[in-house]
């Protein structure tokens, strides 16, 4: 089973930085694929980036490719989400979650965490 709690939201100036967090209190962590998807009110929820579970291969949308920056240490089973450059426009809810990726190099989710709130002020 896996267990997901993020941390590491809150209220930042344009151009901060903030580094997410994600930590699952199961023990298969390394078995999953893990991403980062984000959800402002009115909007669709949108991935960000994936990684594989050796952390051997990512994978960015590209509205956040070169400022954001997934990483994952196993021995912590941990999933970061490291941002910078941020601006009104990346306030949202932000997600993890865990899943696997298909044929095609597509994050499918299985589990999701609670979320954590990141709002950018001008």
């Amino acid at each position: 089973q896996v267990y997901l709690a993020e941390s590491g939201g809150g209220l930042v100036q344009a151009g901060d930085s903030l580094r997410l967090s994600c930590t699952d209190a199961g023990r298969t962590f390394s078995n999953f694929a893990m991403a980062w998807f984000r959800q402002s009110p009115g909007k669709e929820r949108e991935i960000l980036a994936s990684t594989t579970g050796s952390g051997g291969s990512t994978s960015y949308a590209d509205s956040i490719k070169g400022r954001f920056t997934i990483s994952r240490d196993n021995a912590k089973n941990t999933v970061y989400l490291q941002m910078n450059g941020l601006n009104p426009g990346d306030s949202a809810v932000y997600y993890c979650a865990a899943g696997g990726i298909e044929g095609r190099g597509r994050f499918y989710a299985t589990f999701w965490g609670q979320g954590t709130q990141v709002t950018v002020s001008s």
